[in-house]
């Protein structure tokens, strides 16, 4: 048979047969992808240059400014047709509620025998000072401040209700890299002083001193940007809020209600009045028994820590779209608002962080509100969060989460942006990537979402370097989402990470890359649309 027969059979058959068949029906339009569309660079930059403008004074939590972009938001959400979710206040797109916010006033010192160690060389401190003026300390030493079955540093000494606690950073080691309570070369939640500190303000404590083995104060120890928060102002819920007491919430976040000091490890001697060597053995002992040794016995001492309180009052600003058929049920897309505010007379404009995040939230308020206008609106509820007090301890939205306007366990999910207009130097100008954190942690049906939201419509790489679990920025816990994390929520944090204007007064519109901002937004959207309108809500199978 002639070689070229047989294809030209098949040609010819393909075109005869393509001669029978009646045109296909055109495929119908997408709605996601329709919708999508009004997600745009030109409305990003709109918003954006409005709010990331000196008018707004970098929008400090509780300042002028703030205030100022809290009406420019909830003007948005009102001539978007969204209802304001809050009841009982003045303005119902507006979540107030009260702040204390704590300044120095005048020197800090912990004296020793006349010898003075100083704030923020020898210790650093979180939460409201018991010492405005000078208090002799009432110590009480307690090993690692530990209590589990295994091991419990607590078992048979005296109460410590009132008492200054002094206990050793991390947990019982062999000084080789193991650890007695995990088992393992990682420590467990128990290295944490934030751990140790809830557990004696349980107790009735009145302070906590934790001990490092440095020989200055490390900051980087207790979690990235932590000098940086105490060089500010620090803020705290004017009244505690309840959290949900597991293991990572005690462990990563500084607790209200007691004051915690971190020291040197010179501070730590004097305190104990010990040598190096014996608190070693101290160390060594406690691994090598499994039980605590017998207590070293602290000297007398003296806090100085003056300072100087004001209540004050911020907004999360809240626009609710109700939805249809699965309106009980919420989708929580979340940015915050707040930036620094002004330093040194220069006003720190936070285009970046976290504008561009705001900007993208009133974007997507705006797709979603013309898919409802044309009748295509979604299944579920959509509550679009914008939190104040971000940069002061994620407040905002530990507020909310203590004062939903829909019950948590009605929320299936929470998307956040923060910081999604730049490109970091991991990646080059070219780069259309976005960071994907926490989406896996509760929820891998959520996490495949996203992937398939993303495969389907925006092609962008998604980065998960900083979804690891030991990566040192520690991103997860460092933005709103995590006070959804808390409650066992499904999130996800987008970002498009750090950058040399990061809490830098060169954070500047000028500087966003609107096309990326566009590109990361509407990725967002299609994962939300896909939440809001699907059948079941992603389950959460990780413990």
């Amino acid at each position: 048979m002639n070689r070229y027969l047989l294809p030209a059979i098949l040609i010819l058959g393909a075109v005869s047969g393509a001669w029978a068949q009646k045109p296909s029906a055109p495929a119908a339009p997408d709605p996601a992808a329709s919708f999508a569309a009004a997600v745009t660079a030109t409305d990003l930059r709109r918003h954006l240059t409005e709010l990331a403008s000196d008018a707004y004074q970098g929008r400090e939590t509780g300042q002028p400014g703030q205030k100022k972009a809290a009406e420019y938001i909830a003007q948005q959400f009102a001539s978007l047709g969204l209802r304001g979710p809050v009841t009982g206040g003045s303005n119902a797109y507006w979540q107030s509620f009260g702040l204390v916010k704590t300044t120095p006033n005048g020197y800090a010192s912990i004296s020793i025998n006349g010898r003075y160690f100083d704030l923020m060389r020898d210790f650093i401190g979180f939460g409201a000072s018991p010492f405005s003026t000078p208090t002799a300390a009432d110590p009480v030493f307690l090993g690692f401040g530990i209590e589990t079955e295994r091991y419990n540093d607590y078992a048979g000494q005296p109460s410590v209700r009132g008492k200054d606690v002094i206990v050793l950073q991390g947990e019982p080691t062999d000084g080789r890299g193991h650890y007695l309570l995990s088992g393992s070369t990682k420590e467990s939640s128990w290295g944490s002083g934030y751990r140790k500190a809830a557990l004696a303000r349980d107790k009735g404590a009145r302070s906590v001193v934790v001990i490092t083995f440095a020989g200055t104060v490390q900051f980087e120890a207790m979690g990235a940007g932590v000098a940086e928060q105490l060089a500010e102002p620090a803020f705290t819920l004017a009244a505690p809020t309840p959290q949900p007491q597991d293991e990572s919430t005690l462990a990563e976040t500084p607790p209200e209600g007691i004051s915690l000091y971190i020291t040197s490890f010179d501070l730590g001697l004097a305190l104990l009045g010990s040598k190096a060597e014996a608190l070693q053995n101290y160390v060594l002992s406690s691994y090598g028994t499994g039980k605590p040794p017998k207590p070293l016995q602290p000297v007398p001492f003296t806090f100085s820590i003056p300072q100087k309180q004001e209540a004050i009052t911020s907004e999360n600003v809240l626009g609710f779209l109700e939805g249809t058929d699965k309106k009980d049920e919420l989708v929580v897309i979340s940015a915050h608002y707040d930036h620094l505010g002004i330093q040194h007379d220069t006003i720190y404009n936070g285009a970046d962080d976290d504008g561009s995040g705001t900007s993208s939230v009133l974007t997507l308020a705006q797709a979603f509100a013309q898919a409802k206008a044309a009748g295509q609106g979604p299944r579920r509820s959509i509550l679009f969060l914008l939190n104040t007090g971000e940069e002061k301890g994620l407040l905002g939205s530990q507020y909310y989460t203590s004062h939903p306007v829909v019950p948590l366990t009605s929320t299936i999910a929470d998307l956040n942006i923060d910081m999604v207009g730049r490109t970091d130097p991991r990646h080059t100008s070219k780069s259309e990537y976005v960071y994907v954190i926490g989406s896996d942690r509760l929820s891998p049906e959520l996490h495949a979402l996203n992937e398939a939201a993303n495969k389907r419509y925006t092609h962008l790489k998604l980065d998960y370097k900083y979804n690891e679990p030991n990566d040192p920025e520690q991103l997860y816990t460092r933005s709103d989402h995590y006070n959804f994390a808390k409650y066992r929520i499904p999130v996800i944090f987008y970002t498009s990470g750090l950058h040399q204007d990061y809490h830098k007064a060169t954070d500047d519109v000028e500087r966003i890359e609107f096309d990326k901002l566009e590109q990361r937004a509407r990725l967002v959207f299609y994962t939300a649309w896909d939440l809001a309108n699907r059948a079941q809500r992603p389950a959460v199978t990780v413990q």
